[in-house]
């Protein structure tokens, strides 16, 4: 399983596209921990975004008043 394979995996299941028939295969023929990792950081990296985002959009509205 490749790096690259994983981050599909994780990203098709963060948005809920992710098919039974690949989650059947990832979660039999790799283990969990990769996934964990992987999801883990995904998540962290996606609120962080998030609240760069919304923080950029409050301090550009209050410059624009």
């Amino acid at each position: 399983m490749t790096l690259l394979s994983i981050f599909q995996s994780v990203l098709a299941a963060m948005f809920g596209v992710q098919s039974s028939k690949k989650y059947q295969y990832d979660f039999t023929h790799t283990h969990f921990w990769p996934y964990l990792v992987v999801g883990t950081l995904f998540v962290i990296l996606f609120v962080v975004g998030l609240i760069l985002l919304v923080n950029g959009i409050v301090l550009a509205g209050e410059n624009g008043s």
